[in-house]
């Protein structure tokens, strides 16, 4: 059905509303049936003498609706979304409505597996745990058994890290992690130290804490070392903060020769480094861990959130000395009590089985194969990225600033953060964070990544005639 002309006319929703409105209509009279091909989109953009990202947003409404779907290479087919039934078409198996919640394509997360064999392999390891499922519910000791040690132990040393069980520590995600470590390290009012573009969880703590969170000036290898000795000289701080691996969210990694500069510095002045490892596991080939240089200064936290899962909220914790382990352990046990068990043994049972390195592998793949779209929409040197990262970091120019463009991609699906979210202090730059993880499908990002590279090739204004 490439020929079809939709009459705009017919409803009176605004003009990208009403193109997913005619292809409800043209369904339900029969002029469209299941398996039409649409135009492209700039060609029916012609047609009715529409500007693009009226057609992408018409076509992306539509897809919400379940009314069409895109694929890469071949266009945007009719699906039917709920006359599947009435048409002759199974309903697809769909998760408990009750369970259903909002994806927030805001968060960085990554891609989600989606190889039968696979999501097979995970259910498996789900009846595995199941089976001793009454012991899973009692309470547990704190920080893992030595089963659930010995797996962490094993998970770290692909990072090559090698510390003993006494140091190692299962905990309910990084975020209390850093909350219980911040709580130890400094007081009210005192001073840490973090990448002047940082984690925007990290900002929260300091907050919440209420520590005086200072950024350091970065340059493309990360923190300047120059600028680290300084600002130990003139504030004391009590640690400093480091997402040093595909960093949320400049997705830059901080080379090994860079890592040893800033242990240098931090050995100097005795300043503890709160090592965010989040993405640590997904380059297959990275620089050594902070704490692997210097682990009596370090403490590591190696998160399963941006390996494995967002929903799978565990963090494996190396302590830098016997002193530190009791104070951390009471801060926790404190504010969590222990992390599930259930979550702790489906953890444990990946990583023994090898499900963890499959699942690893899928992200790894599917991150880069994402990557690879988006420098082939994008051009060269418009935005920063790293091969295999979730996201992509995106200055803005053309008239364009975070907040006009944030409003302009909301309805896209695209997962956009404005620049003031990352921001320790001083101006937020006209810049952008664009998540590629979580469940969109690799279509739909392709369609929600040319909506936005159309959008950027003028100023604002051509980008908003909408209606």
């Amino acid at each position: 059905m490439k020929d079809w002309h939709p009459d705009l006319s017919r409803s009176s929703s605004p003009r990208y509303m009403a193109i997913a409105d005619v292809i409800e209509m043209d369904l339900r009279s029969g002029h469209l049936v299941v398996g039409d091909r649409l135009p492209p989109q700039r060609e029916l953009a012609k047609r009715l003498n529409v500007d693009f990202t009226t057609v992408a947003r018409g076509y992306v409404e539509a897809q919400k609706r379940g009314l069409v779907d895109s694929h890469v290479g071949r266009g945007t087919f009719v699906t039917g979304g709920a006359d599947k039934e009435r048409q002759g078409f199974a309903p697809d198996a769909a998760p408990d409505p009750r369970r259903a919640s909002i994806v927030d394509f805001s968060m960085n997360m990554p891609p989600e597996p989606d190889d039968p064999e696979l999501i097979a392999r995970m259910r498996e390891g789900m009846s595995a745990v199941a089976a001793s499922l009454i012991p899973l519910l009692r309470y547990q000791g704190f920080g893992g058994s030595s089963m659930d040690k010995e797996a962490a132990a094993s998970w770290l040393s692909r990072r090559g890290l090698v510390p003993s069980q006494e140091r190692i520590f299962v905990t309910p995600g990084a975020h209390p992690a850093l909350l219980a470590i911040f709580g130890l390290l400094a007081k009210p009012g005192e001073t840490v130290l973090s990448e002047i573009i940082t984690y925007p969880g990290m900002r929260s703590i300091a907050a919440q804490l209420r520590l005086n969170l200072v950024g350091l000036p970065m340059d493309e290898d990360g923190i300047l070392p120059d600028a680290f000795a300084d600002a130990c000289e003139r504030l004391k701080p009590k640690a400093l903060y480091l997402n040093p691996t595909l960093q949320n969210p400049t997705t830059l990694t901080i080379p090994a020769r860079r890592r040893e500069e800033i242990c240098a510095v931090a050995r100097k002045y005795h300043v503890p480094i709160v090592e965010d490892d989040a993405y640590g596991f997904i380059p297959q080939q990275g620089p050594a861990p902070l704490a692997a240089m210097a682990p009596d200064l370090t403490w590591h936290i190696g998160g399963l959130a941006k390996c494995i899962g967002a929903g799978l909220r565990l963090a494996y914790v190396v302590a830098p000395d016997s002193k530190a382990v009791w104070p951390f352990v009471s801060a926790m046990r404190a504010n969590n009590v222990m992390a599930s068990p259930l979550t702790v043994a489906l953890a444990t049972r990946w990583i023994e089985d090898g499900t963890a390195d499959t699942i690893l592998r899928f992200i790894r793949a599917e991150a880069a194969a994402r990557q690879q779209m988006v420098a082939a929409i994008l051009p060269a040197g418009s935005y920063r990225a790293d091969p295999i990262s979730f996201n992509i970091w995106l200055p803005l120019s053309n008239g364009w600033t975070r907040s006009t463009f944030g409003s302009h991609t909301r309805s896209s699906g695209i997962g956009v953060v404005a620049s003031d979210a990352f921001t320790v202090e001083g101006t937020a730059p006209e810049a952008v964070r664009v998540c590629l993880g979580g469940p969109i499908t690799r279509e739909k990002l392709q369609g929600a990544l040319e909506f936005m590279a159309h959008a950027l090739e003028g100023p604002p204004e051509m980008a908003a005639s909408f209606f």
